[in-house]
């Protein structure tokens, strides 16, 4: 009997049930909404099924057809994926899917980085990134959509497990001509009297403002926003000031305004990156190079606070 599906067409079914949408799913698994939507109508048409509901403005949900061939896809996809990892296991061979998620405000100045080393030395292995803010993390974790993340050590919860790598103290970013740019350091006292541009992601957010707090001091939040480019541009045209943990290698926003990064002082907390996982992950062969690979790549220096060593 001919199989009438492939393993990655119920990879993007999945991803399309988890996500409720073409278009979200596209972002998560890196492939083109026309593709994930040929790939729908493909599997109701083999299987003589509606799998989604479509709703216009609401996305997709799972018809009670659908619920079920999801929770069969899901089995298929496990025990796939557990005969790659044994057969990697067996041959001692780093092979096979490795699903990495990241905290969204250092992704793009660790990833890309990081994963052209790994799979220059494992091209065997097929790796594939999620970039989303803290509490999605430990969701895809407990699902097991993702091996691994590379995120802070922000409000883990018990039942991961968290493995330090470098230490990151807070900086603060001001415009060029901001009155407090001639500084060499600044403290949450100097700050607050002037406009903050808050990165407002789940938990960061909390992160930053608790150096005001522990100060007994109320921030004058001017503007919010949940995107570090967006963030930097508006620092850089006078909108306020704001606080992060990754310094980039530009001083400059986005749109060429010159920043400046100034250590921040006080009672405030260093950030801790690290890898975040569920406990044993890494008896998988290829999560734990990664993690290895990581740990012999990652580490106090520069960024600043992170070095990224020569891979």
């Amino acid at each position: 009997m001919a199989l009438r599906y492939t393993l990655r067409q119920l990879e993007f079914f999945v991803a399309v049930g988890d996500a409720g949408s073409i278009a979200r799913a596209a972002q998560i698994i890196n492939v083109s909404s026309p593709s994930i939507s040929a790939t729908i109508a493909k599997l109701e048409s083999e299987f003589g099924l509606q799998l989604f509901v479509r709703r216009h403005a609401h996305g997709l949900t799972l018809t009670p057809a659908g619920r079920q061939f999801m929770t069969q896809a899901r089995k298929v996809l496990d025990a796939a994926g557990t005969l790659t990892h044994l057969a990697g296991d067996i041959t001692g061979k780093v092979q096979g899917p490795l699903a990495i998620g990241c905290l969204l405000t250092f992704a793009q100045l660790v990833v890309p980085h990081l994963r052209r080393g790994f799979q220059t030395r494992f091209p065997q292995v097929t790796m594939r990134q999620i970039e989303t803010h803290q509490g999605e993390l430990f969701a895809l974790l407990r699902r097991a959509e993702i091996d691994l993340a590379l995120t802070y050590d922000l409000a883990i919860p018990g039942d991961l497990t968290f493995q330090d790598l470098a230490e990151l103290p807070p900086y603060a970013v001001l415009s060029q001509d901001h009155p407090l740019a001639h500084l060499s350091v600044v403290s949450v006292n100097d700050l607050k009297d002037h406009p903050l541009v808050l990165l407002d992601l789940p938990l960061s957010a909390d992160y930053f403002l608790s150096f005001f707090t522990a100060a007994g001091i109320r921030p004058n939040i001017g503007e919010r926003t949940r995107d570090m480019a967006v963030m930097r541009s508006l620092v850089g045209n006078g909108f306020g000031y704001s606080i992060v943990n990754i310094r980039p290698l530009s001083d400059r926003a986005p749109d060429g305004k010159k920043l400046r990064f100034l250590p921040l002082t006080g009672d405030v907390r260093a950030m801790r990156l690290g890898l975040l996982s569920c406990p044993g992950a890494d008896s998988v062969l290829s999560v734990r190079a990664f993690m290895d690979h990581c740990k012999a790549h990652i580490s106090n220096g520069s960024i600043p606070g992170m070095n990224m060593k020569t891979l």
